[in-house]
Formats: structure tokens, C-alpha cells, sequence
């Protein structure tokens, strides 16, 4: 299950040496629910090597204001502090596989 992320715990979560992955996302957005099940799938998978949460745009202006979200889902791939990549939209579990991968 992908970490919850909210505007007083992401500078903990950008601690971490391990690459982060973002998922922005709200409950009402139709294809973030098709992405939410894999962010939370890629979550269990990659637990060891990767930090994966999501964040609740709706409730968390800003994180969202910081990271220049304006279409969801959008999901940013963080490695050293600094977004290394990033996925605007729904895509298929391998499209976040092969950037995570590239992450590590």
C-alpha cells in the first residue's frame, strides 16, 4: 500500500535516500482511480528499494503548489532531491515499472 503523503509529513518523506515516487491524485478524478491501484501495487513490490506515496490534491495545496501540479494524476519520480521524471495522465503499469527501474 503506497504511503499517504500530506503537506506536514512530505519533508520527512524527501529525507529519505531511497528515489521517491508521487502519485497527485483525487477522489473524484476517474483516471486516477485507474492509477491507484498500481501506484499501491508498485508499492508492495518495490518497498525494500523505492518510497512510494500518494498525495491528496484536494486536501494538500501545498505540496501541490510546490510541484506545479495542474492535471491529475500526475505522478513525479524524485531521485537526490530533484524530479527526474514524470507521468502526466493514466498509463499501464509497465510505462511506471520501466521509469522506477530507471530510478534505481
Amino acid at each position: 500500500m503506497a504511503l499517504q503523503i500530506t503537506d506536514a509529513t512530505i519533508e520527512d518523506v524527501l529525507k529519505s535516500d531511497k528515489p521517491i515516487v508521487i502519485d497527485f491524485w483525487a477522489e473524484w478524478c476517474g483516471p486516477c482511480r485507474m492509477v491507484g491501484p498500481i501506484i499501491d501495487e508498485l508499492a508492495d513490490e518495490y518497498d525494500d528499494k523505492v518510497v512510494i506515496g500518494k498525495v491528496d490534491v484536494d486536501n494538500n495545496d501545498d505540496i501541490t503548489s510546490k510541484y506545479g501540479i495542474r492535471n491529475i494524476p500526475t505522478v513525479l519520480f524524485i531521485k537526490n532531491g530533484e524530479i527526474v521524471d514524470k507521468q502526466v495522465g493514466a498509463a499501464q503499469k509497465s510505462v511506471f515499472v520501466d521509469k522506477i527501474n530507471k530510478l534505481l
